[in-house]
């Protein structure tokens, strides 16, 4: 991207131009991170990504690691095929409207609604899983780097967490660390809707409450 200079009116000098350029920079510098932030966090490889969008594996890498600088043309395909707004890709400034306008896309037969604005760091969604239609399929356990938080709103989920089989209704509560084997899936025919916190980073989360015995109520910690 070409430098730009800015002028004002009996302006000795091109501190508002510099002033940009760093803001630009800041810019592209954090594209490559939060694009690797994203794949990681949908458990996406290179490969299934390059056969996607029709990018190169050396490409997609290069922009990653900030060796290539983002463009739309680049972009536009992979905001396609991560199912997000192109500002959400180049961490375009907030308006100060507070409401989250993402919308929801389909992956694993399952419907992810955003719930947060920014990639990287911990990142929430809800999701909704159709009910069962036939006998349930293989479990299939994977590993990756991060941290899960999970908490079912209507209906029945179970994961299978290691050797660990377990089935969670409305209200229930799981966390672990998703370098343990973890699989999840419906188990009626009703649909499971859950809330998903997922820190790629291996982030854990936090819920601080009072204590027993001070202001009345019985507390709890995670």
């Amino acid at each position: 991207m070409a430098a730009h200079e800015h002028h004002g009116v009996g302006d000795g000098g091109t501190a508002d131009g510099a002033a940009d350029d760093d803001e630009f920079s800041s810019v592209l510098t954090g594209v490559g991170p939060r694009l690797r932030a994203l794949r990681t966090e949908r458990g996406t490889t290179l490969a299934q990504l390059s056969e996607t969008t029709g990018i190169s594996l050396s490409t997609l890498s290069r922009l990653e690691s900030g060796g290539r600088k983002p463009t739309l043309e680049l972009l536009l395909p992979l905001a396609k095929a991560y199912g997000v707004q192109l500002d959400e890709l180049v961490g375009a400034p907030d308006t100060g409207d507070p409401r989250v306008t993402f919308r929801p896309f389909n992956r694993h037969g399952m419907t992810f609604v955003p719930l947060t604005r920014h990639i990287g760091g911990v990142n929430a969604y809800k999701q909704v899983m159709p009910g069962l239609t036939g006998p349930p399929g293989p479990v299939e356990q994977r590993v990756h780097e991060g941290y899960e938080w999970l908490y079912v709103l209507s209906g029945r989920l179970r994961l299978v967490l290691g050797e660990h089989d377990l089935v969670l209704k409305a209200g229930e509560v799981a966390e672990f660390d998703t370098r343990t084997p973890h699989w999840w899936g419906n188990v009626g025919p009703e649909p499971v809707e859950f809330l998903s916190l997922f820190g790629p980073q291996g982030e854990r989360m936090h819920v601080r409450a009072k204590p027993r015995g001070s202001g009345g109520a019985d507390g709890a910690r995670a």
